[in-house]
């Protein structure tokens, strides 16, 4: 994901279309909300943060008028979890998205 002047984050594919489905429903809702990542095993930096090692910290605001990019590396093969769209919106609408872990399937 790239947001206007931060660094490109490198975030797996399945955790970022979830990402982005919330945020762009928050978006749509006119809502902002803060996104903040933390050494989440999802996210990696841009390649020239690389050799930095462990340690990617960091914060945004995302509000209507934000440019974001979203970018894949394979297309979209599996459905969205409903159940980790409502956690992520529900952490979003707590004050801070962030990626959280995938939910553990029902059984």
């Amino acid at each position: 994901m790239i947001y206007e002047i931060a660094p490109a984050l490198a975030i797996r594919d399945r955790a970022l279309r979830h990402l982005q489905a919330v945020i762009i429903g928050r978006l749509r809702r006119h809502e902002a909300c803060c996104f903040a990542w933390d050494d989440e095993p999802d996210i990696g930096g841009d390649d020239s943060k690389k050799a930095a090692g462990p340690g990617l910290h960091g914060a945004v605001w995302i509000s209507p008028s934000s440019s974001l990019y979203f970018s894949y590396e394979s297309p979209m093969t599996e459905p969205l979890r409903r159940d980790w769209l409502e956690v992520l919106g529900n952490a979003a609408a707590s004050g801070t998205l962030r990626t959280l872990p995938e939910p553990a399937p029902m059984p």
